[in-house]
C-alpha cells in the first residue's frame, strides 16, 4: 500500500507541473506547439493518479474487510461451550482438537439435522466433527438414541458428536444475529456454520449441514493420513 501511496504523490507532482506548463503554453502563442505534447504528459500523468488511487482504495477495502472477518472471528473463539454438566470451554480451547459445525435454527431443524447425519455418524467423528447446536426458539430439541445393545456403540458415538451446547446463550445471540445481518439473512431463517480445525470459519450456509459433504472434504483426525492434511480444510 506504501507504493500506491508513493505513485499517487509522484504522479499527483508530476499533475502538477504539467497543469502550470500547459497553463504557461497556452498563454504565449510562441509555445503554442507545445501544448499538444504537455496535454499529452497532463493525460498521462491524471490516469496515473486515478488507476494508483483506485488501486489503494481496492486493497484498502480489501484489508479492512479482513481485518473484520479475523475481529469477528476472535469474537467467535470467545464464546463458551458446555462441554459436560460440570465443565465449561471456549471455543478456542477445542482449536488442534474438533472441527466444529455449529447447527442454528428451532428446535424441529435441529432434530432434523440430528436425524440426517445419522449415515454419517462414524465417518463425521472420525473426521473430528463435533456439533453445536443452538435452538432459536428457546425450546431444547429432543434426540433420540437406540439404546439396545447392538446399537450401543453406534448411540455412544451419536452421543459424542452431538454432546456440546451452548453456553451463555445472549452471548451467541449477539455474535449470530450480527453475522446474519452481514451476510443478508434473515434473522430467522436457519443456518448452519462449519469451523477448520485451527477455529477459522470454514463455511456457511442456509438450510441443513451438509454433512455428506463435510465427509467427502475433510481428511480423517487418525489413520495413514493423520495429520497430514489438517491445515487443508478449505475456504476462509
Amino acid at each position: 500500500m506504501f507504493l500506491y501511496l508513493a505513485f499517487i504523490a509522484s504522479a499527483s507532482i508530476g499533475t502538477l507541473i504539467a497543469t502550470s506548463q500547459l497553463i504557461g503554453a497556452l498563454a504565449n502563442p510562441a509555445r503554442s506547439a507545445q501544448v499538444p505534447e504537455i496535454a499529452k504528459g497532463l493525460g498521462i500523468d491524471v490516469g496515473a493518479v486515478t488507476l494508483f488511487a483506485f488501486l489503494y482504495f481496492q486493497e484498502n477495502k480489501s484489508r479492512n474487510v479482513q481485518l473484520a472477518k479475523l475481529s469477528r472471528e476472535e469474537n467467535l473463539a470467545k464464546l463458551k461451550l458446555r462441554l459436560d454438566e460440570n465443565k465449561v470451554a471456549s471455543i478456542s480451547d477445542l482449536r488442534g482438537y474438533a472441527r466444529l459445525v455449529i447447527c442454528v435454527g428451532p428446535a424441529s431443524f435441529i432434530e432434523k439435522s440430528f436425524e440426517l447425519s445419522e449415515p454419517f455418524t462414524e465417518d463425521l467423528i472420525d473426521r473430528g466433527v463435533l456439533v453445536v447446536p443452538f435452538a432459536t426458539d428457546g425450546i431444547s430439541p429432543t434426540f433420540q438414541f437406540d439404546e439396545s445393545e447392538e446399537m450401543k456403540d453406534v448411540s455412544f458415538k451419536r452421543k459424542r458428536l452431538w454432546q456440546l451446547a451452548p453456553f451463555n446463550v445472549v452471548e451467541w445471540n449477539a455474535w449470530l444475529d450480527e453475522q446474519k445481518k452481514l451476510a443478508g439473512v434473515s434473522s430467522d431463517s436457519p443456518v448452519y456454520l462449519s469451523l477448520r480445525l485451527d477455529g477459522r470459519v470454514r463455511g456457511s450456509g442456509v438450510g441443513y449441514p451438509p454433512w455428506n459433504a463435510f465427509v467427502a472434504q475433510l481428511p480423517p483426525k487418525k489413520g495413514m493420513w493423520a495429520g497430514l492434511f489438517d491445515g487443508m480444510d478449505g475456504r476462509v
